[in-house]
């Protein structure tokens, strides 16, 4: 991919930053504060981050669902969306990347409708209780058939789930690649495809994060 393409991608990004409302010196804070504590930097980026919050408020969302925290910058987001008694139940593998979001949740001032769960959100999972109204899953993608089934048991007719990083780059027509996110990229197309009880599509992005995408699917009334 050329380096003038993805510089042009970014400096999009930050045209459309400065236009829409997207550049927020608390995201700033969340986003300096992850990358001091050494966490890798893949958060999405701001305006993915304000379409999620847009995605949660168009449909009233009370209860929110995320499958990997990171540093809670999508947290953030998407807890912006909720009412003063809403729930963002979110799921990290990772007890210091827990640690760093709590800190950047709380310093937002949205720490109050986040709760964290550390642990394998295989393992969480299984213990949480729907419906939500919307589950925003970004995590290892070798799981994301798995997730994808998960969220759909935790929803209701109505309810989002978006599956981000669904592109890579191409990777997932590129018959060579056989690694193992990008195998569970497939896979996660395939359970979609064949699950009658949600419409979808995927949307390819260009932008600051490269060339990716993310799959949208809304639950069905049954």
């Amino acid at each position: 991919m050329d380096e003038r393409d993805e510089q042009l991608w970014t400096d999009v990004d930050h045209y459309i930053g400065a236009h829409l409302g997207v550049d927020d010196p608390a995201l700033d804070v969340t986003l300096t504060s992850s990358i001091e504590a050494g966490l890798p930097e893949i958060a999405v980026s701001p305006p993915q981050g304000k379409l999620l919050m847009l995605l949660a408020a168009s449909i009233g969302a009370r209860r929110i669902l995320e499958i990997g925290t990171l540093g809670g910058y999508s947290t953030i987001w998407l807890a912006r969306a909720l009412p003063t008694d809403g729930e963002l139940i979110t799921c990290e593998y990772s007890s210091e990347h827990a640690r760093v979001a709590r800190q950047n949740v709380d310093a937002a001032g949205v720490g109050r409708l986040v709760d964290i769960r550390v642990g394998s959100a295989l393992d969480t999972l299984p213990t949480l209780f729907g419906p939500f109204d919307l589950t925003f899953v970004d995590a290892d993608k070798e799981h994301n058939a798995d997730y994808f089934r998960w969220a759909l048991t935790l929803s209701r007719p109505g309810s989002l789930i978006i599956i981000d990083n669904t592109v890579r780059g191409g990777a997932v027509v590129d018959a060579s690649r056989t690694d193992p996110a990008t195998e569970g990229t497939r896979a996660l197309y395939a359970a979609v495809r064949d699950e009658p009880r949600v419409s979808a599509t995927g949307i390819q992005t260009v932008g600051s994060k490269g060339y990716d995408g993310f799959v949208l699917a809304r639950v069905l009334d049954a």
